[in-house]
């Protein structure tokens, strides 16, 4: 099985089991190993007392990207330290895109920025997450 096949597996396994991201109404736009790309739209219950998006909302989904695009080797990884900047506001109907990038990999650690951008393509925050890669594989029959 190639690369490819192996992110979008483990991909699709996780998504499956994932009731949380399933309820934020997230899709997958692009798996690929070390990278990962969703889209969500902001509904009204997502909003808080200012009537934007409450921050928990954006750091989710943000945190579902780096979740994919860690794991996506084929190794399970989990998260050990994250962080987020949040640049605009968000208002009900919004769509927002959460792009996951590898910056570095290493066998025990991995290091993903994650840019959230709107739909005129600005910047609505930036998150940066580690991860801690386990020996353990998602499909070791598929090696």
């Amino acid at each position: 099985m190639d690369a490819k096949s192996i992110a979008e597996k483990v991909v699709g396994k996780m998504f499956d089991n994932d009731w949380f991201s399933q309820w934020l109404g997230i899709e997958r736009v692009l798996v690929e190993p070390g990278k990962c790309i969703l889209r969500m739209k902001i509904r009204k219950e997502m909003l808080n007392g200012f009537a934007i998006a409450h921050g928990g909302i954006t750091y989710s989904l943000a945190d579902s990207a780096l979740a994919f695009a860690s794991n996506s080797h084929g190794r399970q990884s989990v998260s050990v330290e994250t962080s987020i900047s949040h640049t605009v506001a968000l208002k009900e109907g919004d769509e927002i895109t959460a792009t996951a990038e590898e910056q570095s990999l290493t066998n025990k650690i991995g290091i993903y920025i994650i840019t959230v951008r709107n739909t005129s393509g600005a910047t609505v925050a930036l998150f940066k997450g580690v991860v801690y890669r386990t020996s353990k594989e998602w499909f070791p029959q598929d090696k």
